[in-house]
């Protein structure tokens, strides 16, 4: 049972420190920003497919070669 407080009073501790450094990041954009509320990001343009097929591509070799598809000759 002691075992599970800690656990507990470490991952409260932990959720404490992450909200305040967000909302303290929050408070500094908005002083840099003066006050105003965030901006959405802008929208891209039109996609490219030859773009996008190579970052599938890359992404696609990266997953095979972390599952070790590839074995050596």
């Amino acid at each position: 049972m002691d075992q599970k407080k800690k656990k507990a009073a470490a991952i409260a501790a932990v959720t404490a420190y992450i909200k305040t450094e967000e909302e303290a990041l929050c408070m500094q954009s908005a002083a840099l920003d003066g006050g105003a509320p965030a901006k959405a990001p802008a929208p891209a343009g039109p996609a490219n497919p030859w773009g996008i097929s190579g970052r599938q591509t890359l992404m696609q070799m990266g997953n095979m070669m972390q599952l070790k598809a590839f074995h050596r000759f």
